[in-house]
């Protein structure tokens, strides 16, 4: 009789202070891809990268259609060189191509450095946003919305993310 009552009152006890903790705890959640591509500090991050990426391509479909015409060019004088000229200058054409592909693949990196540090310091940016929103609003948890897979739509605060982290944050510097 003892075991069971006892039994009884922790169970009870454990319903009891689990409904009081959730009842506590207010959550939300955000969605960092659309303050990310909206925010006016986004936009402009994303617009750097483009550019970026833009002039990469750029700079690569030039040094390619050189490459082809020297190509075609050493070809055409495959019959009029000598055996020697002819090796000569396709080796340096080989050369010239993997000195090309290293020069594109180092900015290829530098891209990726960038796009890595701007995310970064964007994500930065938006940590103390969202400290000062959750402080503000009594919020104790905030999660991103694609770790979400069900929830109230009163829960997501992104909106009000954004507005908070366009009057805060203008311009995001990325070295």
């Amino acid at each position: 009789m003892k075991k069971s009552f006892l039994k009884f009152v922790v169970i009870f006890c454990c319903l009891i202070f689990s409904k009081y903790s959730y009842a506590q705890e207010k959550i939300a959640f955000i969605d960092l891809n659309f303050i990310f591509n909206n925010s006016s500090a986004g936009k402009e991050l994303n617009k750097k990268i483009e550019n970026k990426t833009k002039k990469l391509n750029s700079e690569f479909k030039e040094i390619k259609e050189k490459i082809d015409n020297e190509k075609q060019n050493l070809s055409k004088q495959k019959n009029v060189l000598s055996k020697e000229e002819f090796n000569k200058k396709l080796i340096q054409l080989e050369n010239d191509i993997k000195n090309h592909n290293l020069s594109i693949s180092k900015k290829q990196d530098d891209l990726a450095q960038y796009k890595s540090k701007a995310k970064a310091e964007f994500s930065n940016q938006l940590k103390i946003v969202l400290a000062e929103y959750s402080q503000k609003n009594s919020i104790d948890m905030i999660f991103r919305k694609e770790n979400v897979l069900i929830g109230k739509n009163s829960l997501d605060v992104t909106n009000g993310i954004l507005d908070l982290f366009n009057k805060s944050v203008k311009k995001i510097s990325v070295q």
